[in-house]
């Protein structure tokens, strides 16, 4: 498991545990002080020995994600009707931005692309890859004293300047966390977004063919 990227934007402090009031309902039922910790994830830096070499340029667009994960709060799902979140944590980034980012790193990790960036880099690429964030949250199931971290990202290789989708594909993993502080979480994600963002990186780079001149 990667070691959990601390930037200097975190602030220090004890993570409690779950049942010492880390949750608090999207009502907004619970008063809830701003958050006193943020947090962030790694990228990938080790891939398979048999990655190829490439020579196009990619654009990572940021993945959608819905209201509910669209968010800088570390989402906890109790049931399947409710969404809460824990009420002194925070991402460092919006959830979809912080994905975008990582993967861009993790592309870069690579040392296989001619380039990589956002949008907003003006890139004029060979590839997009366009995302759909489907799952980002912790789940406690009944009976259980320890969390899952669900991540699921569905994405779509886009050729330009056609805009042509040329494939698709969905990467997932769950991942129980060791214990059930925020930070023990946070790990958790950490290893399934992992799992994620390595996939995806390899999948794109074996998948993605720029046609001949």
């Amino acid at each position: 498991m990667n070691t959990i990227t601390r930037r200097s934007m975190m602030l220090a402090g004890a993570a409690l545990p779950l049942s010492a009031g880390l949750l608090s309902g999207c009502g907004g039922l619970i008063p809830q002080a701003p958050p006193s910790n943020l947090y962030t994830l790694s990228p990938k830096t080790i891939f398979t020995d048999t990655l190829p070499r490439v020579d196009w340029q990619l654009v990572v667009e940021e993945p959608f994600a819905a209201g509910g994960l669209d968010t800088h709060k570390i989402a906890i799902f109790t049931n399947p009707y409710e969404v809460k979140y824990y009420a002194e944590a925070r991402w460092s980034e919006r959830a979809p931005r912080m994905v975008q980012t990582l993967l861009v790193e993790s592309f870069e990790n690579t040392g296989k692309i001619v380039a990589v960036g956002r949008q907003s880099v003006g890139l004029r690429s060979d590839f997009n890859i366009k995302g759909e964030l489907r799952e980002f949250q912790a789940e406690l199931k009944d009976g259980s004293s320890l969390p899952d971290a669900h991540v699921s990202l569905q994405v779509k290789l886009v050729a330009q300047p056609r805009q042509q989708i040329v494939a698709a594909a969905t990467f997932s993993q769950r991942v129980k966390a060791k214990n059930a502080t925020v930070l023990g979480v946070v790990a958790a994600f950490d290893e399934a977004l992992g799992y994620v963002l390595r996939e995806t990186v390899q999948w794109t780079l074996m998948t993605a063919k720029k046609p001949a001149a």
